[in-house]
């Protein structure tokens, strides 16, 4: 075991980053002691990984799902730069901190990133916190009770937005039309139309139009 643990911790509101640090630093670890490193940038984030990876790589990234303000449209999220940081540093543990606490949410991240944690930070403290980094470097996946909630509250059949199916919210969301998008996206208007009509059933707005569907995709946290 290394005698010092290094993580990287990327969230967009710097108190929260800072928070991560002051708390972890000052606890007392066996075998290891933390030293943290924050940024509140997607591009630095990636520039601090890169430059890592070939000597030193981070042991855990703690990232922030939603990496930019509500309404920015910007596609990039904590779910991108995690599948992103698993290509140039697998050694990397990623860990989600996140508010994001509905079910469909949690389990369409955790199936599509397969994360080593998801910590919602309303239930994060000193203790969840020393507990989710020894967790996560021995004995993986670590969960907040929350968490933990929603995989007991899945449905046999709850719906996960695959990437398309994100994308095609996106889009929606800046106003792209379907031909256009189906350019983007490299597939068939049906196919769009076919994806938007399955997302408003399982959303429950099945007679809704479409400004219901991005309006329902935003309350639930994907996009």
């Amino acid at each position: 075991m290394k005698s010092t643990v290094r993580i990287l911790a990327v969230d967009d509101h710097k108190m929260a980053v800072l928070g991560y640090k002051y708390i972890l630093e000052d606890l007392t670890f066996t075998g290891f002691e933390i030293q943290v490193a924050v940024e509140t940038e997607y591009e630095r984030a990636q520039e601090r990984i890169v430059s890592a990876a070939d000597t030193d790589p981070y042991d855990i990234l703690f990232l922030d799902i939603q990496l930019f303000p509500y309404g920015a449209k910007d596609p990039r999220t904590g779910m991108t730069l995690a599948l992103w940081a698993k290509k140039i540093s697998p050694e990397s543990k990623i860990v989600f901190m996140s508010t994001f606490g509905d079910t469909f949410r949690i389990n369409s991240i955790i199936g599509e990133v397969d994360p080593d944690g998801y910590m919602l930070k309303t239930e994060m403290d000193e203790l969840s916190l020393k507990e989710m980094v020894t967790t996560v470097l021995f004995d993986p996946p670590y969960y907040t009770p929350g968490v933990l909630e929603a995989f007991r509250d899945k449905l046999a059949d709850a719906y996960h937005p695959d990437r398309i199916d994100v994308a095609i919210l996106y889009e929606l969301g800046r106003g792209t039309h379907t031909p256009i998008m189906a350019n983007l996206l490299k597939i068939s208007q049906q196919t769009i139309e076919e994806r938007k009509k399955k997302m408003k059933v399982k959303f429950e707005i099945k007679d809704k139009n479409d400004l219901a569907l991005i309006d329902e995709a935003r309350k639930r946290g994907f996009i």
